[in-house]
């Protein structure tokens, strides 16, 4: 078994680490409120993480393998949810290179929750993590595996990734940001984070199963 988790832990990290919609949030949002707030949406998609892992472990999920119409909706709830952040973060550009908003030091940040509850829905619209811990984690499995405690420690490793992941993602981007200053720079980085999140909805929005 201890083979079968150094192999799951291999092929999550380049699952993890690869770009994607969670950290293209992430890095709007250590941008616009700084990497605290950031770390805050992080626990938000770690928390939609769990809430695709349970539903996986139940049979839920299985639904949206199965189900057309089911992928579809969700499929095109998330990629509706991506582009408006994307639009949002257009728009915050734009203001930002008209010297219209503060620095992140002098606004008024983003409540935590605010912030969570943005990762949360990010994450939890977004159909393919519930098809990842279908169609990727057991391959990892052999015949007479304890198969609810193989899934517990896969997840667990999988969220415990993501935490170091993306808030040093974040810690990254905002002290990147920071040390760059003024606002072409961080109205430009606010460009990238929009057309990043954008594209990932529409690639989501065409997405097969």
């Amino acid at each position: 078994m201890l083979g079968q988790i150094v192999a799951f832990t291999v092929a999550a990290t380049v699952v993890t680490i690869a770009p994607g919609a969670d950290m293209a949030l992430v890095a709007r949002r250590a941008i616009t409120d700084g990497w605290r707030r950031a770390s805050w949406t992080s626990a938000g998609i770690l928390s939609g993480l769990l809430v695709h892992a349970t539903a996986s472990a139940i049979g839920i999920s299985a639904i949206l393998l199965r189900s057309a119409t089911a992928f579809t909706v969700l499929k095109v709830a998330g990629a509706c949810y991506l582009a408006v952040l994307g639009v949002l973060s257009f728009r915050s550009a734009r203001r930002t290179a008209r010297g219209e908003v503060p620095t992140v030091d002098a606004r008024p940040a983003r409540s935590a929750r605010a912030s969570f509850a943005q990762g949360f829905l990010n994450n939890v619209l977004n159909p393919k993590p519930a098809l990842f811990y279908l169609a990727f984690m057991p391959q990892f499995f052999e015949p007479g595996d304890p198969v609810v405690l193989l899934t517990a420690i896969f997840v667990a490793i999988h969220i415990a990734m993501g935490v170091v992941w993306l808030v040093t993602w974040a810690w990254f981007v905002g002290r990147t940001s920071g040390a760059l200053g003024g606002t072409r720079w961080r109205a430009a980085l606010e460009r990238v984070t929009g057309a990043v999140l954008i594209a990932l909805g529409a690639r989501l929005a065409t997405a097969s199963r």
